[in-house]
């Protein structure tokens, strides 16, 4: 099974700013959905971070029996000047050449069709261990988002019409012939790795 974690919440998650190659860490929220996480999903037998600190702490807490192999291909895409900014920041034009051309390049930072290639080629790369173990790969919204479109077979367009919650976990199977696409934004295993008297607030 490959599955695709998102990371926990993170300081820009809690100001609702687009975050893409800046790094803030995981807030106390946070840091909890990635322990129930951890406690909530199979063990993984390859583990996979993207190299941003929030991925990485977030790989860090499904336990130290576990290498975190980190792979650049799981970075968030770079929003280039609009980094840190809220989606306000982007006036109709820009929205609307974001969202109709796959190859545009916002604010000199990085297309989806860019995010799209790399992300494949490293699903590619899992997929024959993903068919036979649980590898698990924490990372973001677009390079999960690709993932999705990687599996289904369709281009990342479909990006726009996704949405993913914090934390959340995604599944896919590659087992058989083609990926099949099982589960988007379950949060199961947040609630599954809860102590009795714990609580996750909502992101």
């Amino acid at each position: 099974m490959l599955t695709l974690v998102r990371h926990g919440q993170s300081e820009a998650n809690a100001r609702g700013v687009m975050c893409g190659r800046s790094d803030p860490p995981l807030t106390e929220t946070g840091r909890r959905q990635a322990g129930a996480l951890a406690a909530g999903l199979p063990r993984p037998t390859r583990l996979v971070s993207s190299p941003l600190a929030r991925a990485r702490e977030t790989a860090s807490l499904f336990g130290a029996d576990v290498d975190v192999e980190v792979d650049a291909r799981w970075t968030e895409m770079d929003y280039g000047e609009l980094d840190g900014q809220p989606m306000t920041a982007l006036d109709g034009d820009a929205w609307r050449a974001w969202r109709s051309d796959p190859e545009h390049v916002p604010a000199g930072g990085e297309s989806l069709a860019a995010v799209r290639a790399r992300v494949a080629a490293a699903c590619t790369d899992l997929a024959a261990d993903a068919a036979t173990g649980e590898v698990v790969v924490v990372s973001h919204v677009s390079p999960i988002k690709a993932a999705i479109s990687w599996a289904l077979g369709v281009g990342i367009d479909i990006a726009w019409r996704m949405f993913l919650v914090d934390a959340a976990v995604c599944r896919i199977d590659t087992s058989g012939s083609v990926p099949v696409l099982l589960a988007v934004n379950d949060e199961g295993p947040l609630h599954q790795g809860i102590e009795p008297a714990g609580t996750i607030l909502p992101a």
